[in-house]
């Protein structure tokens, strides 16, 4: 497929270089891609995906942890053809099914405790955003505090609680935000800096508790580097904020609906948060966001709002199909089953290779830090192996502080075999890195 008369989906076909140059031309410069020649993807089915020139890869980032259903589910995407030909889009203004099904759905055995109350959006960012001004209803507070090196979005209020510096790219963000230190520490271990996390809360919510709305965290730091806090952590957290009064908001934009080995990863801590926003994976690749809370705080959120399109008929009724087939397929078993194989195979590359300075997460939500001469030298390492694998047949993430973390977030239906096999070409590849 090399002629530039060849056709995709009634669209002329340029190739690689000619997509890139069209990037070039039209997008912001803000825009990147992972590899020094990437390749052209045309085409996705379930854990593949596949290139112009009819290359297969098998993808463990899952579009950053979206596609957790596999690329082009039949049983998915029939739902949402079959609600596309019936009934697009009215908005929330008119009765639709589809919506309140979706919700019912989640409060009746998928959402944990007592939240039951969703609001539809069309995005994580849009999710959260909606959370924090929840909570500034409710509380009728105005300040956040945010824990360092968390990613919450790219709206005002989400990158203003957003304490990654790469992505706090507005310079007149709202300075109503308090971080405290994450619970992790490179130069002790994690209890310690749990601890150390803890006590600064302690210490904020003492000094100015009654100015804050809420507290908004990851359970798993995703782009901050597959952060997992002991599972005692969020606990005290929790009791804290609620001695003054202040809300937590989980943000399980990454982590819900089975990625971690549970439907939502505050569910390994034991804690109901008051607020839950989510994203992604309910969609399985159809845009949708939600954030869900209790009756109680619902009720706080009584000025006239909508979404035009949050909670459409199609997202919904894809969002149900998702549903359905994380169930009957026992996605969230599998992801702990399987993803427990996966994180154990990195922490014998982990044995053996000293390049891999840490293995951390839960699930299908695992990261394995590189680490070279210094923090250049690391994100130099970390892209190197990122395109060997890339030529091998194997699409994986990174994220990080200094992008020097190799992120695993595969399709939760990822057959066994296919983590052995990336585990065996990872082998493969660290050992040509290692040895230059």
């Amino acid at each position: 497929m090399n002629s530039a008369t060849n056709v995709i989906h009634d669209q002329t076909y340029i190739g690689p270089e000619g997509v890139l140059a069209k990037r070039k031309e039209y997008f912001y410069p803000c825009t990147h891609h992972f590899y020094k020649q990437p390749p052209q993807i045309v085409r996705g089915k379930m854990q593949y995906l596949y290139d112009n020139e009819g290359k297969s890869y098998v993808d463990f980032f899952a579009g950053v942890s979206v596609v957790a259903c596999g690329h082009c589910n039949d049983r998915i995407t029939a739902k949402t053809i079959e609600q596309l030909q019936t009934l697009q889009h009215t908005t929330t203004i008119y009765l639709t099914q589809p919506m309140v099904d979706l919700a019912e759905r989640l409060a009746n055995g998928v959402l944990p405790g007592e939240l039951k109350r969703t609001f539809f959006c069309n995005s994580g960012s849009e999710a959260n955003e909606g959370a924090m001004l929840l909570a500034r209803l409710h509380t009728k507070r105005r300040h956040f505090i945010a824990l360092e090196q968390g990613l919450h979005g790219r709206t005002f209020l989400t990158m203003g609680v957003t304490g990654i510096p790469m992505w706090r790219s507005d310079d007149y963000l709202d300075t109503g935000v308090a971080f405290i230190p994450r619970p992790y520490q490179p130069d002790t271990d994690i209890d310690t800096a749990a601890r150390r996390s803890v006590e600064a809360l302690r210490e904020l919510l003492a000094a100015k508790g009654d100015t804050f709305a809420a507290m908004i965290v990851e359970p798993i730091q995703g782009n901050g580097g597959m952060m997992v806090p002991p599972d005692w952590y969020f606990k005290e957290v929790k009791a804290l904020l609620e001695q003054h009064g202040v809300l937590l908001i989980a943000d399980e934009i990454q982590t819900g609906f089975g990625r971690t080995g549970r439907m939502f990863a505050m569910e390994h801590y034991g804690v109901v948060p008051d607020i839950l926003s989510m994203a992604k994976a309910l969609g399985n690749g159809v845009p949708i966001g939600a954030f869900a809370t209790t009756d109680q705080i619902a009720a706080s959120f009584n000025r006239p709002s909508a979404s035009t399109f949050g909670g459409n008929p199609v997202s919904s009724a894809t969002a149900l199909a998702v549903l359905d087939y994380i169930e009957q397929e026992g996605l969230v078993e599998r992801s702990a089953q399987v993803g427990g194989k996966l994180i154990a195979g990195l922490r014998a590359l982990q044995a053996n290779y000293t390049v891999i300075a840490d293995v951390r997460g839960k699930g299908f939500m695992a990261g394995a830090e590189l680490r070279g001469a210094d923090e250049q030298a690391s994100a130099e390492l970390t892209d190197l192996v990122l395109e060997q694998m890339k030529d091998r047949g194997f699409i994986i993430g990174k994220n990080g502080v200094g992008r020097n973390v190799l992120a695993f977030q595969p399709p939760i239906m990822m057959p066994e075999e296919d983590v052995e096999a990336m585990l065996t070409a990872l082998e493969a590849v660290l050992a040509d890195v290692t040895s230059r």
